[in-house]
């Protein structure tokens, strides 16, 4: 016997708006992006900007000062490291044959292998001038992400008073708990993770210049960046000092080895427990992966965003499994 099977009117209606509000995000996907990101700003700098609120300072003078010593900071350190970045990004690119050869890893590549090689690494320094050229050609976006966070972090402390007039007291509490939690969560991971990601490089540039070991800088920016991506980060971004080290000499290379390591058990064993006390609780296996997805379908703004949203959606999702109760 046929089963009539009927659908209805609010069903259909409600697949219609599903449908719709699917596509107009999708439309509007560069500013939800931004928005996104003003909001992970907002949870970086809300504890500086209540810490100068506390002097009596007024709000957005706090803001101000917050974006200045943030954002200047950053900026005037981008300036002074770019261009011999540059330089010694080139000259290593240049040089790194006359390296593989010392090395007589040329015995074991294939000439194309080689060749392929040589080529990416020649393209790195025309990558680094484009991609800064690519950041000040977006400065558009860069000033709505900034202007967002400003407004977010003047309103912060009206936060409740909003709630309540777009969701009632009932579930003013809940939400602003929650929101309280997320705060907390992705703001301390994005803080401690750039100053694990700071130190890192910082004690590779040392180590590096100690023993002699070339291009400094650019390694050590490299295994910086590199340190976002648990576990094996860290060993790809040592492999180019061990093949350099190896290259000018076999101590050296020996040296290089055992650099990566004592970094590596100095960050596992007093860096990451001292900066990530409050750790989020994101698995490695969920990182690397949602890494690569974030990587897949937006590039390096991807990236960057994946472990928040993965860290919001863990949040939400243990908020409500075990009916967290925040202090206010």
């Amino acid at each position: 016997m046929t089963r009539k099977v009927e659908i209805s009117h609010k069903t259909i209606i409600f697949t219609i708006v599903f449908l719709g509000s699917i596509w107009f995000l999708y439309f509007i996907r560069d500013i939800v992006l931004q928005l996104f990101i003003a909001l992970l700003l907002v949870a970086i700098l809300n504890p500086f900007v209540n810490k100068l609120s506390k002097f009596k300072i007024p709000k957005g003078v706090s803001v101000l000062l917050s974006y200045v010593l943030i954002f200047g900071s950053f900026g005037l350190t981008i300036a002074s490291i770019l261009p011999p970045l540059i330089v010694q990004t080139t000259n290593f690119a240049n040089n790194f044959p006359i390296y593989f050869h010392n090395l007589g890893l040329q015995n074991y590549a294939s000439e194309e292998v080689f060749k392929q090689l040589v080529s990416q690494l020649g393209s790195v320094p025309s990558q680094i001038i484009k991609a800064g050229f690519s950041l000040f050609g977006n400065i558009l976006s860069i000033l709505t992400v900034a202007i967002f966070a400003f407004y977010l972090l003047l309103i912060r402390n009206k936060f409740d008073t909003n709630v309540e007039f777009l969701f009632g007291k009932e579930k003013t509490k809940e939400i602003t708990n929650l929101v309280n939690v997320l705060e907390k969560k992705l703001g301390g991971w994005a803080r401690g993770q750039f100053a694990l990601m700071l130190l890192v490089g910082i004690l590779s540039y040392i180590g590096f210049i100690l023993l002699g070991i070339p291009y400094a800088l650019p390694l050590a920016m490299l295994a910086g960046i590199f340190e976002i991506v648990p576990y094996i980060g860290p060993v790809v971004a040592s492999i180019p000092v061990i093949i350099l080290g190896f290259s000018i000499s076999p101590f050296l290379g020996f040296m290089s080895i055992g650099l990566a390591i004592l970094i590596q058990q100095l960050e596992n064993y007093v860096l990451v427990p001292k900066i990530m006390e409050k750790s989020t609780g994101v698995s490695p296996i969920i990182t690397l992966l949602s890494l690569a997805v974030g990587f897949r379908l937006a590039g390096i703004i991807g990236m960057i965003i994946s472990i928040p949203i993965v860290i919001i959606i863990q949040t939400i999702f243990w908020y409500n499994t075990h009916a967290l109760e925040v202090e206010q």
